[in-house]
């Protein structure tokens, strides 16, 4: 464990889209919505592991890199397969060992590095592991970068060197401590001191509890961790924090009467909010939020999110004259908007916050503290910010779908949903007269389709989750002939 250390405008709407597709089990394809993510020693061997590493190394040609590992059972083994290969085409490694993903990337930015990697898989369950691979400015790869790794990989142009030319390794210390004290530069710590919040972390047994917990201690909280202990099989619950495996932090909360709750997932990069009567918030509401008050604070600016988040978002761009920009779904394309556009302030409806004073990439701790900052310069709780926003509910749901069948169902999809207000900008987006709306696309990382809901009521949110879960899984039978 490391040591302490009013006027509502309509505004223009923007397109951005960026072109990330497949699974990594695709013809020459690595990389997914997000890394490179496999069952291990199924579809993600240490054999593989070491090819990617002298892939990613000759596309950095034998840079100084840092490398780093989640809390899964694999990361170790994986970890040293790839640190293998890295050395093997020349690359020097500064090894971080177990952080949160943010961690490192601002590690790589802070040092002035050539990049990084870390090895983990997120949100997915515990026989998944993955492989991410950041730039110099602490962003995840460009579409591009990857194509040009993925031309090394499966063309065999590896450039290895001689024996007196392989790569060294060595300990690199502090990177927890430097980042805390980068997130507090972006918020007003004596303010918030002065609350003295009680807020009890779900750590999901993973890396969420290197950093955050040092943090709010620095914040002056009283901070309680559950499923804090460091176990990659998670048995305290499963790493993605969706409502239901949230149960546990709500009623933590609730008995003994903290002011917050958040949940973090597998690498700490996504936060889920749960305010003092336990009730948990999807991370479109969380995001409004925080956008809400950035937008008051920096009128005119741009807002980036994917295509899957809540009119929610583009409600409160309109009221605080804001610019949504929509993205396809993928936090990678969302930082590469933002780093393209040079804006502030991006998110996701998972729970992803982008806040590019900070660093142009989700950051769990990052979020934590901008959501305290806002409590203490409102003098409210929780519940009563997220109630003044506009209320939507949301639903989500996923449907099985073998990966060569995905593409098909979703031309049958769109070619079905044609005479509706709908986007294809990712997957399909229908929107509705009643303002509810629905989108289903692929997974980028798992061989499912994700279905997301909203509408003004929480049982015309459930109706459309099932009734396009049931068309969706009668279009993916049609096509399997």
């Amino acid at each position: 464990m490391p040591s302490k250390r009013g006027f509502k405008k309509r505004v223009k709407t923007q397109i951005y889209s960026l072109e990330r597709r497949g699974h990594m089990l695709s013809p020459r394809r690595l990389f997914g919505t997000n890394g490179i993510r496999g069952v291990v020693n199924k579809e993600l061997t240490s054999e593989m592991a070491i090819k990617i590493g002298s892939s990613v190394g000759t596309f950095f040609k034998h840079g100084t890199l840092i490398v780093g590992h989640d809390a899964r059972t694999s990361s170790p083994m994986l970890t040293k397969a790839v640190i293998a290969g890295l050395n093997a085409v020349g690359c020097n490694i500064l090894f971080v060992g177990m952080v949160p993903t943010p961690t490192l990337q601002y590690a790589i930015k802070n040092h002035k590095l050539d990049g990084g990697v870390i090895i983990t898989a997120s949100h997915n369950p515990p026989e998944y592991n993955g492989i991410k691979v950041i730039w110099n400015d602490g962003i995840e790869l460009s579409r591009d970068q990857e194509i040009a790794i993925e031309n090394i990989f499966f063309d065999e142009k590896m450039r290895y060197v001689k024996w007196n030319e392989i790569g060294t390794i060595r300990d690199l210390f502090g990177v927890v401590d430097d980042y805390v004290e980068a997130i507090k530069k972006h918020v007003n710590v004596e303010r918030i001191t002065k609350k003295h919040y009680r807020v009890v972390i779900d750590a999901a047994n993973s890396v969420g509890n290197l950093a955050t917990p040092y943090l709010l201690r620095d914040l002056g909280c009283k901070v309680i961790t559950i499923n804090g202990n460091i176990d990659g099989t998670f048995p305290g619950r499963l790493p993605e924090p969706r409502v239901e495996n949230l149960t546990e932090l709500a009623s933590t909360v609730k008995a003994i009467d903290a002011d917050l709750g958040v949940a973090y997932d597998g690498d700490a990069d996504r936060s889920v909010f749960v305010d003092e009567n336990g009730e948990i918030y999807w991370g479109d509401k969380t995001f409004a939020l925080v956008e809400k008050y950035f937008l008051k604070d920096n009128p005119d600016e741009k807002i980036v999110t994917p295509v899957s988040s809540s009119t929610l978002v583009k409600d409160i761009a309109d009221a605080y004259n804001g610019e949504i920009v929509w993205t396809k779904v993928g936090s990678v394309t969302v930082s590469q908007t933002m780093k393209k556009m040079k804006t502030k302030l991006g998110g996701e409806e998972n729970g992803g916050i982008f806040y590019g004073p900070h660093q142009s990439v989700r950051d769990g701790a990052m979020a934590t503290a901008l959501v305290l900052n806002i409590m203490a310069k409102t003098n409210k709780k929780l519940s009563q910010l997220i109630g003044e926003l506009p209320k939507y509910f949301i639903e989500k749901g996923k449907v099985e779908c073998p990966e060569n069948l995905k593409e098909k169902a979703l031309e049958k999809l769109a070619e079905q949903m044609k005479g509706f207000n709908i986007s294809t900008i990712d997957g399909v987006k229908v929107w509705f007269k009643d303002r509810s709306a629905i989108l289903i696309r692929p997974s980028g990382t798992e061989p499912i389709y994700r279905l997301y809901a909203e509408a003004k009521n929480e049982q015309k949110a459930k109706q459309l989750v099932n009734k396009y879960s049931l068309k969706l899984e009668k279009l993916i039978d049609s096509v399997k002939g």
